[in-house]
């Protein structure tokens, strides 16, 4: 017997039909034409069967089915393909088989929700010996700086010596897809967390953040925080008048984005009566003060009603990030004496 044969003994040589599911599951109890094999017909198939079939038509009834439209999913993997992303490096980072990938590029028309999900997270990294732009990286290691995580926790959580941080930091244009990838992971577990160590480093850290104007976790979307054309969104609306007044409201410093919108807000309005003028201002800033808490209370009535966060904060116009500082930072008791208040009046 050869080496592969007892390796995997379970494995069908060319020509040879692959092995039955075992009984009691639904895989086995569904009739299979192309294969001119029938489902079984036992006790414990039919109910695995019967059970499969309840659960996809509730989940077709809540509009969340089990099976939906592959071309969405066939377009992403041509996308990553396209970019250099490898076959292998694609399954292994969405958990599927390349059997699978194949019947999707090649028109299968549904595809389970589940490996869809599993597809569409999937985001193109380059192989780790080659190089890309250190912008991405640069943006994580000053978000990871303004939580107050030290240079030496950043390169300690990445296991990368604390130089290659400093270089990255004073402007290194490109660094390996490995290196970006340590980062990315230590980004990923250090931005939402507490930091550590001495408190006199922390608030050198952090003060040193506040001067150059590094831009917290929650101003990057995922998707922009790689893209060196994509600006940070401080507030939820830079690059309006109500960002501007936000950036005053929660004591931020003004971006150039909110200021040169503001600037075209004000000539405007320069022409405006002075009486008018100055309601006008008025209403920006009290709408801008009041915002973040009518944000949360909106959010957190989408969340009770079965609505992602992500979908949440699409609909109310603002990133996920944002909806989530402002819902730590109007607790839901807070919103009941607002309301309540209302109500008084």
């Amino acid at each position: 017997m050869s080496t592969t044969a007892k390796l995997r003994p379970n494995r069908p040589t060319r020509g040879q039909r692959s092995p039955l599911p075992p009984h009691g599951t639904s895989a086995r109890g569904t009739d299979r034409p192309g294969q001119g094999i029938p489902g079984c017909k036992c006790q414990p198939c039919r109910n695995a069967k019967v059970k499969a079939d309840a659960i996809r038509a509730i989940a077709n009834m809540s509009s969340r089915p089990v099976r939906i439209p592959a071309a969405p999913v066939a377009a992403h993997l041509r996308n990553l393909l396209d970019a250099g992303m490898g076959w292998v490096r694609i399954t292994r980072a969405a958990h599927s088989s390349s059997c699978t990938i194949a019947r999707i590029l090649n028109g299968q028309e549904l595809v389970r929700r589940s490996v869809a999900e599993r597809i569409l997270a999937v985001k193109y990294r380059p192989a780790p010996g080659r190089y890309l732009d250190a912008t991405g990286s640069r943006r994580r290691v000053q978000g990871m700086m303004v939580r107050g995580h030290t240079v030496v926790v950043i390169a300690t959580e990445a296991a990368l010596d604390h130089s290659v941080i400093h270089d990255i930091l004073n402007g290194c244009p490109q660094v390996r897809g490995l290196t970006a990838d340590k980062i990315a992971a230590a980004y990923d577990w250090l931005s939402s967390r507490q930091p550590t160590g001495r408190a006199s480093a922390i608030t050198v850290t952090r003060n040193r953040a506040a001067r150059d104007g590094f831009a917290p976790p929650a101003a990057w979307d995922d998707d922009a925080i790689d893209d060196p054309n994509a600006a940070p969104d401080w507030t939820g609306c830079c690059g309006t008048d109500h960002g501007w007044w936000t950036h005053k409201a929660e004591n931020i410093p003004v971006c150039a984005r909110c200021q040169t919108a503001h600037d075209a807000w004000l000539a405007e309005h320069k022409n405006l009566p002075r009486a008018e003028r100055a309601r006008q201002l008025f209403l920006a800033k009290n709408t801008a003060a009041q915002r973040g808490a009518n944000l949360a209370v909106d959010g957190r009535e989408l969340l009770k009603h079965g609505v992602l966060i992500d979908q949440a904060a699409e609909r109310l116009g603002v990133t996920r990030q944002y909806l989530q500082k402002e819902l730590i930072r109007h607790p839901e008791a807070e919103e009941s004496t607002q309301a309540g208040t209302e109500l008084a009046a």
